[in-house]
C-alpha cells in the first residue's frame, strides 16, 4: 500500500493510473476504519479499481467544536487496516492542504439546498455544506473515477448524488449497503464510544426500523411506532421520518411503493443515525 499526503502527488497518482487504463476507486473516510469501510474497498475492488482511500477528519461538517474533539482518531491503527483492507493508496491530506484558512472561515462551500436542510440539516447546520464542500475537494483532486459511499449515511449519499449532477463531476457514485454487526447495530466510529448498557439501548434503532418494515404502513403510523420505539429505550430521538427515497420528502399516509425511514437518536451524548427501505402498502 502506497502512502500519500500532498495534494500534487495524489492527483498525479490518480492520472497515471487512469493512463495506464485503470479507473479509480475513491473512498473517503474520516478514519475510525471498521467493516464497514472495508465492505466499500471490497467494492471498489470487484470493480476492479485502483483503491484510493482518503483519511481526513473534516471540520467543517462538525458544527459541534465538542464533536469534533470526540471524533475517535487512531492513524496507526487505520493505516494497517486499510493495507488489510486491500487498499492501493492510502492517501491522508493536511490540514494546510485541505483549508488552507482553516481555523478561520473557508470562502469557498458547496452547498446542496433542500436535501442537505432537513433531517441531519436541520439539527446540525452547516453539516452538509462541509460534507459536499470535501467531498467536491477530493472528488477534483483524484479526477475521473468511482466514489463508494455507504448507505448508512443515506442522506449524505443523496447530498453527494445531486452535488455530483448539479456540478457535472466526472464521478460515479457507488451507494453500498449498510453493514451491521450480529446484533443489529449499524456499524459506526461513534460505536466505540457506547458502553454495554448504551450499546443494548442504541439498539433500539434498528428495531423501530424493523418493526416499520413490518408496519408497512401509512407513513404517519410508521413515525409513532418509530418513535415510541426509542423512548421507551431512553433514547432522545432527533427525528423519525418516512420519506422519498431520492428528494427526502416526508411521505404523506396516502403514499405507497418504495421508501427510506430514517432514525437519529442520541444515547449517552453519542448521536446516531440508521435508516432502512421500506415498501409503504395501503389498508393497514
Amino acid at each position: 500500500m502506497r502512502r500519500v499526503v500532498g495534494i500534487e502527488e495524489w492527483r498525479r497518482l490518480a492520472e497515471d493510473q487512469r493512463l495506464a487504463g485503470r479507473r479509480v476507486g475513491l473512498v473517503p473516510t474520516m478514519g475510525a476504519l471498521h467493516a464497514g469501510h472495508r465492505s466499500l474497498v471490497a467494492a471498489a475492488r470487484a470493480n476492479g479499481d485502483f483503491v484510493i482511500m482518503t483519511i481526513f477528519v473534516n471540520p467543517r461538517q462538525f458544527n459541534d467544536p465538542a464533536d469534533l474533539r470526540a471524533y475517535p482518531r487512531a492513524p496507526e491503527s487505520d493505516r494497517a487496516l486499510a493495507e488489510s483492507f486491500g487498499v492501493d493508496a492510502l492517501v491522508e491530506p493536511t490540514m494546510a492542504e485541505m483549508w488552507p484558512s482553516y481555523p478561520e472561515p473557508t470562502p469557498t462551500t458547496v452547498s446542496v439546498a433542500g436535501l442537505g436542510d432537513v433531517l441531519e440539516g436541520a439539527g446540525r447546520p452547516g453539516h452538509f455544506d462541509g460534507v459536499a464542500s470535501v467531498v467536491a475537494k477530493l472528488a477534483i483532486v483524484t479526477g475521473p473515477s468511482r466514489a463508494y459511499f455507504g448507505e448508512k449515511d443515506f442522506q449524505q449519499l443523496a447530498v453527494v448524488r445531486r452535488m455530483v449532477l448539479d456540478l457535472g463531476l466526472d464521478v460515479e457514485v457507488v451507494g453500498c449497503a449498510i453493514v451491521r454487526d450480529e446484533d443489529g447495530l449499524a456499524l459506526s466510529s461513534r460505536n466505540v464510544r457506547l458502553d454495554a448498557q448504551a450499546r443494548a439501548r442504541a439498539l433500539s434503532l434498528s428495531r423501530a426500523l424493523a418493526l416499520a418494515a413490518e408496519h408497512g404502513g401509512p407513513a404517519s403510523a410508521l413515525r409513532e411506532v418509530m418513535r415510541a420505539t426509542m423512548v421507551a429505550a431512553d433514547v432522545v430521538v432527533g427525528y423519525a421520518d418516512v420519506v422519498d427515497p431520492v428528494t427526502l420528502e416526508p411521505l404523506g399516509d396516502d403514499a405507497t411503493g418504495r421508501a427510506r425511514a430514517l432514525v437519529a437518536g442520541v444515547v449517552d451524548g453519542v448521536r446516531l443515525i440508521d435508516n432502512r427501505e421500506i415498501e409503504l402498502r395501503k389498508g393497514r
